[in-house]
């Protein structure tokens, strides 16, 4: 016992000290970090019912006009469509005529003309949705430094992974609304507060659902009786939000019904097809001995 109270004496108690208070001091800032998280999104999207959902769902055609609006008289302001022509709008239920006096409302860049110039006109059906930017750099300085993203694939490119098993039940289910449930997620979850110590940047607004990070450049854009509906219904940030992401999720896919009964088409195909190689071998193989 003599000699090993001599070795703590000879080894000396500064040096215990300092551990002491370096332990101590990262067991605080441990402490310090523990609303801080360690993943993105910080809470799992909500998975709601879509009318598209499924094999066989199909878009409804009132609400993707109803998101249209949302998109005009809120989201236009700073997010593009550069990828959506006016024209691919009748398959949201308008006639030619009414898509004409949609796509007047804009104007687009045009030319050269005869002098070599540039020039503005009203949009024409063949054109696409304009940006509401110049450039990339007047979107980015006119927000925080960070351009807000085209919309044209928002829905399909944004979307949380669901991990195992459960994307292997996906396969069955035919689960493809990652997208818009991200969006409505995100687009409803400004008003929660961020856990107490966890520390948000200045100019940016905390939202637990954003894919990239804790909080993100753009503030809540929604609130109630922001769009005035004509048909009845609910003027409310969660109708808003579910109806502009099921009108991102037609742009993004506009040939989704198309597709579904192309594949269910294919399905039967292959089930009477295998049918008939089966009949077929049966009847060659039948009288052969083995």
């Amino acid at each position: 016992m003599k000699n090993i109270l001599k070795n703590f004496a000879a080894f000396g108690v500064a040096p215990l000290v300092a551990l002491g208070i370096a332990l101590g001091g990262a067991s605080a800032a441990e402490g310090g970090n523990a609303a801080e998280p360690e993943h993105f999104p910080i809470h799992h999207p909500k998975q709601e019912k879509w009318s598209f959902s499924g094999p066989f769902g199909t878009y409804d055609k009132g609400q993707l006009q109803r998101g249209l609006k949302v998109y005009k008289e809120v989201c236009a302001a700073c997010h593009s469509m550069n990828l959506v022509a006016f024209r691919t709008l009748e398959g949201l239920g308008y006639s030619p005529e009414q898509v004409k006096a949609l796509a007047a409302e804009y104007e687009v860049e045009d030319g050269p003309n005869a002098d070599g110039e540039m020039f503005t006109r009203k949009a024409l059906p063949t054109d696409h949705f304009p940006s509401p930017y110049p450039n990339a750099a007047a979107a980015a300085a006119a927000n925080n430094g960070a351009a807000p993203p085209d919309f044209s694939l928002i829905a399909k490119a944004r979307a949380v992974e669901r991990g195992f098993p459960q994307f292997i039940f996906d396969v069955f289910t035919q689960y493809n609304e990652a997208g818009p449930d991200y969006i409505h997620s995100l687009l409803t979850g400004f008003d929660e507060q961020p856990p107490a110590g966890m520390q948000i940047a200045e100019g940016t607004h905390y939202n637990p659902y954003f894919i990239a990070g804790k909080s993100l450049a753009m503030a809540k854009p929604l609130s109630d009786e922001q769009v005035t509906y004509d048909d009845g219904s609910p003027e409310t940030v969660d109708q808003y939000a579910r109806d502009v992401s099921a009108f991102l999720m037609w742009a993004a896919e506009p040939h989704l019904e198309e597709r579904k009964r192309t594949g269910f088409r294919v399905m039967i195909f292959l089930i009477l097809f295998a049918g008939l190689v089966y009949v077929a071998k049966r009847s060659i193989w039948s009288d052969v001995k083995h």
